[in-house]
């Protein structure tokens, strides 16, 4: 089986029902999501073997990332021959993560530096791209219809990375690192 086409040496490619440039702002918007699912697996392979559970949890982000592409590469128009895979419960599932790792990571009251662990680092670099995906999905939606559950996946997926990176760091023993010359921006309960 041969992986190459040629159907885009001319700088367009096939997007579901039809085909479009390939700088075009939708293809901009499901190539960063692709970005940000090479990235969570790049940290997925740099954790350490007692971590299955969130090395599974994370596979199951990059397949429902590969959904999220999946959706925001119709054509306008293409939604009502196919059917949205991102949904509200994949939004709520992760919504629940976050407040479990939030429960579980230090308290925080200042912004922290990106870093840490290798790992920590990776999903905070997957973190920052899910927010570009996010800005570019943002600017897609203004163009044209798209499934709005992912711009929501998206904004609630960034806030899990970042909870989970401060999980990955606190478990090895990695105190995060303040902003130094940040202001409280978390409250705590006795503030």
């Amino acid at each position: 089986m041969k992986i190459y086409t040629k159907t885009g040496d001319k700088g367009q490619t096939s997007i579901i029902g039809g085909r479009v440039s390939k700088d075009d702002l939708q293809v901009e918007a499901y190539g960063t999501v692709d970005e940000a699912n090479s990235i969570v697996g790049v940290a997925v392979s740099t954790l350490n073997e007692a971590e299955e559970e969130l090395k599974k949890e994370l596979e199951d982000i990059q397949h429902e990332l590969f959904d999220c592409g999946s959706d925001l590469s119709m054509k306008e128009g293409a939604e009502d021959k196919y059917e949205y895979k991102v949904n509200e419960n994949m939004i709520k599932r992760l919504e629940a993560r976050i407040d479990v790792y939030v429960d579980e990571a230090p308290s925080l009251q200042r912004f922290i530096l990106p870093g840490g662990t290798q790992a920590a680092a990776h999903l905070h670099v997957a973190r920052t791209v899910v927010r570009r995906a996010e800005r570019r999905v943002v600017s897609l939606a203004e163009r044209q219809t798209i499934n709005p559950f992912v711009r929501q996946y998206l904004n609630r997926l960034s806030d899990y990375l970042f909870a989970v990176a401060r999980i990955v760091n606190a478990r090895e023993g990695r105190k995060d690192v303040e902003y130094i010359r940040g202001a409280k921006v978390f409250r705590t309960d006795d503030d």
